[in-house]
């Protein structure tokens, strides 16, 4: 009986251990499925079965039976975007995925640490003053200005905040996250007061930066592309250490985990993921907040799990919110910041009613 009930429970056990991998199965095929299905949506129809055989026929599998102008959009236009938006989703659920776990705070996003603020800071300054004060920065990076500026804005802000959370050569997490929200506030006074200064046409760039489009994939989004590529995989192989952080710093600490590199190099990866994000497609909210929690929801806490689901739904989350915000309003484009938005508010409710709901029970 004790023999059965021991093969039982090792089976139930073996299970349960399978599963999460299913579901990471199961979220990748909905990945390609939500990419094949947005190629073909948009001002130029085109089926998912005409799709995959023009692919095909690089490979000599089949024959194409698009048109010239269908294969120019597929391939110049929304293959792009795609790849783009895949890499930005997969950035952002990783960074936010990694820094909840960090400061133990599911309500924590990768602009906690001033990836965000920074980068916008970096990105007024140069729309706003940069004829006047960044004139040599302007033709030094000519087209690759505000990917530059955003992406350094970022780096500097982390840094900052880092560097005021150490005492005596350790990192407070608790005054990592307070001097956060100390530094937002003032970036975000003074991105106030140069938005005041500015005149129309500055005006019209910074509102559209700041609602994030994926219309600027191309070539001057492939330094971006690779820099969150491998600062993802680097955010990866922290899943083991983070998830002996979630017992606590100290507890960590005592079974052998060098907490101070972890937090420097989470804070570090996460902030270049996040920087190259904004870098590339301005200020898009929410996916970092909404893909760990998701992750969580259908496959628990463990971040071996948890880390790469969250790559695959925030990339999901971006591709369909790219694909509503390109048809929603036809000919026109919708930001898709202002998409993401739509979509992680209502979230932000359902999750905060049920955390309330927890713990009144």
């Amino acid at each position: 009986m004790t023999q059965t009930l021991t093969a039982t429970s090792t089976r139930r056990q073996q299970a349960h251990l399978k599963k999460p991998y299913y579901i990471l199965g199961g979220l990748f095929l909905l990945l390609v499925l939500s990419s094949v299905i947005s190629l073909g949506i948009g001002g130029v129809a085109i089926s998912p079965l005409s799709n995959i055989e023009h692919f095909a026929s690089y490979l000599g599998l089949s024959e194409s039976t698009l048109e010239l102008h269908q294969q120019l959009v597929i391939e110049s236009i929304r293959l792009p975007r795609i790849v783009l938006g895949l890499v930005i989703g997969a950035s952002l659920g990783l960074s936010g995925a990694v820094l909840q776990s960090l400061f133990r705070n599911p309500l924590a996003d990768p602009g906690l640490i001033g990836v965000s603020s920074g980068a916008a800071l970096a990105v007024v300054c140069i729309i706003v003053l940069g004829d006047t004060y960044f004139t040599a920065f302007l033709e030094l990076t000519r087209s690759f200005a505000l990917p530059v500026a955003a992406f350094a804005g970022s780096l500097l802000t982390t840094a900052l905040i880092y560097h005021l959370s150490r005492r005596d050569g350790l990192t407070d997490v608790a005054m990592m996250v307070l001097m956060g929200i100390a530094v937002n506030a003032i970036v975000g006074s003074l991105i106030g007061l140069l938005t005041y200064l500015a005149d129309d046409t500055e005006l019209r760039s910074l509102t559209f930066w700041s609602m994030g489009s994926l219309a600027g994939a191309g070539q001057t989004a492939w330094p971006s592309i690779a820099i969150m590529v491998i600062a993802s995989l680097f955010l990866l192989k922290l899943s083991s250490p983070l998830n002996l952080f979630l017992l606590g710093e100290a507890e960590a600490h005592h079974l052998g985990i060098p907490t101070e590199r972890v937090k420097q190099q989470a804070a570090i990866a996460a902030a270049c993921a996040t920087g190259a994000a904004v870098a590339a497609a301005g200020m898009i909210g929410f996916i970092g907040l909404i893909a760990p929690h998701l992750s969580r929801l259908i496959g628990g806490a463990d971040n071996r799990f948890v880390l790469p689901a969250a790559a695959l739904i925030g990339a999901n989350l971006i591709v369909i919110a790219d694909t509503i915000s390109r048809i929603i309003v036809l000919p026109a484009e919708l930001p898709i910041g202002l998409v993401t938005s739509f979509i992680g508010g209502p979230f932000f409710f359902a999750l905060l009613f049920r955390e309330f709901k927890k713990r009144r029970m």
